[in-house]
């Protein structure tokens, strides 16, 4: 792992605003995320 963790969180904070998938695979987060809300949805 190249990337600083300065650098992981400023683009992680850039997809959360972004909401916007350009083409890359989604990371955990954003699975556990989208997990989640389902998850919430349905109680």
């Amino acid at each position: 792992m190249s990337k600083s963790k300065r650098e992981e969180e400023r683009e992680w904070k850039v997809r959360k605003e972004s909401q916007k998938p350009h083409g890359k695979v989604k990371s955990l987060e954003e699975i556990a995320d989208e997990i989640f809300a389902e998850w919430e949805s349905k109680r």
